[in-house]
């Protein structure tokens, strides 16, 4: 399970006239002025990629029905493995970009040093060509959020692709039980219902948990109006709001962060838990796990900001110019409706084409509780991802181990402030790597 990461410019604005006709220039980071060509001769594509079992399959059978409808191209699936093998493969072989792939799956920060060093190619281009994309962003289909959120340094550089968001999963039936009439639309109610739950069940079941602490950290200061990045004072008085909230749940047992069971689902499914703000995949491992009988439901994440993660598609350089322009058929297909109404109901991530969510088939999925509620979680919730600056991944990942930190300090009635201000020599630290 990925619990993982993450605005426009003028200078896109400007590449969005020059990308309208087949002729279009890439205009990139790449420096090059290559016509965007139609793929008129066999064109092969190499795709490196971290999907497997189910998830490996649906991408299989769509990249089958790619190459039918399109006998020039053929699609090369490389799995790497997990995640950080995908990104340990990519940042090895950006030394000798030849052996590049033509596409890989990555999250932006991943490849911030790639942008730089004119390795990427930048996507507005195709995004606007009629001939091999779609003639303009608007016509994509692809929830704006998301597209920004495959931006670096405000250049469109990946098209979304697999992604997930944070939501509230909840057992009705315990909610009912223990008196909470209505289902948490703010941080504040989530904790006054979970305080009730904890109370009235006389300790025996947690009220609520967050299942990542780097997205519960990033998203508290969001919420609070300050955007993920070095200028946070990880003691000052808001940052201390925010890890309070949570801790001082911790110290008084009605909210709980992942222990030794790694993961909320597991304690949740055993009825230890009344609810938990989670990944949206996290459903179909509650589906996995839950007992015969057991009940939940999905809700949006009761806060006005929620994290989007999940990773984008993105093109190297080193490509030929029909290898571009066929790549970029094959990632316009797998964001089309048809492609994302099969990947979201086949795997659980939500749909990245906004048509997909509105769809009776797609609300009529029974196998999932989000289809039917996406719409309206979406309509609650604006996406955010953490900023690709300077450091921001490095410090974004020590942020479950100093969270972690401070909310074991809670647990154990020791001074939270002290702990916040060692967090806080941590987190500054992180941003000057």
């Amino acid at each position: 399970m990925k619990f993982g990461k993450k605005l426009a410019t003028v200078a896109v604005a400007g590449l969005a006239l020059m990308g309208t006709a087949a002729c279009s220039k890439s205009n990139s980071s790449t420096s090059t002025n290559n016509k965007i060509p139609k793929v008129t001769k066999k064109t092969t594509v190499v795709f490196w990629h971290g999907m497997q079992g189910a998830q490996e399959n649906t991408l299989k059978s769509l990249t089958k029905e790619f190459e039918k409808k399109n006998p020039n191209i053929t699609v090369k699936l490389e799995e790497q493995g997990a995640y950080n093998d995908l990104q340990a493969k990519i940042n090895s072989t950006l030394q000798s970009p030849k052996d590049l792939p033509t596409i890989a799956q990555a999250y932006p920060d991943w490849l911030e040093s790639a942008a730089k060093n004119k390795a990427l190619v930048n996507l507005t281009p195709y995004i606007n060509n009629k001939d091999v994309g779609w003639g303009s962003q608007q016509e994509s289909g692809i929830k704006s959020d998301l597209l920004d959120g495959a931006k670096i340094n405000g250049t469109q550089y990946g098209i979304p692709f697999n992604k997930s968001i944070e939501i509230l999963i909840y057992n009705p039936a315990m909610l009912k039980q223990y008196g909470v009439k209505k289902v948490p639309t703010t941080m504040a109610e989530l904790k006054s219902a979970a305080q009730t739950i904890y109370q009235k069940s006389k300790h025996k079941v947690v009220g609520a948990g967050f299942d990542a602490l780097d997205n519960y950290y990033v998203l508290g200061m969001k919420n609070a109006g300050q955007n993920f990045s070095s200028k946070i004072d990880f003691a000052g008085n808001e940052s201390k709001q925010v890890i309070n909230y949570f801790a001082d749940g911790e110290k008084a047992g009605y909210f709980r962060m992942p222990g030794s069971d790694k993961y909320l689902y597991i304690p949740f499914t055993n009825k230890k838990l009344a609810m938990m703000v989670t990944s949206s995949s996290t459903e179909t491992w509650v589906k996995q796990a839950a007992k015969k009988g057991f009940t939940y439901d999905v809700a949006a994440r009761p806060s006005k900001y929620t994290m989007q993660q999940g990773t984008d598609i993105y093109m190297f350089n080193h490509a030929t110019a029909m290898q571009k322009s066929a790549a970029f058929m094959y990632m316009k297909f797998l964001a089309s409706e048809s492609s994302q109404a099969k990947w979201a109901k086949e795997t659980g991530y939500i749909p990245v084409n906004e048509a997909v969510a509105k769809t009776k088939s797609y609300k009529a999925n029974k196998a999932l509780k989000l289809p039917a509620k996406l719409e309206d979680v979406l309509t609650t919730n604006t996406m955010y991802s953490v900023p690709v600056i300077k450091d921001s991944g490095a410090t974004y990942s020590q942020l479950p181990a100093i969270m972690q930190s401070i909310l074991a300090a809670a647990q154990k009635k020791q001074n939270v402030n002290n702990a916040i201000k060692t967090g806080k020599t941590k987190f500054d630290a992180a941003w000057k790597q």
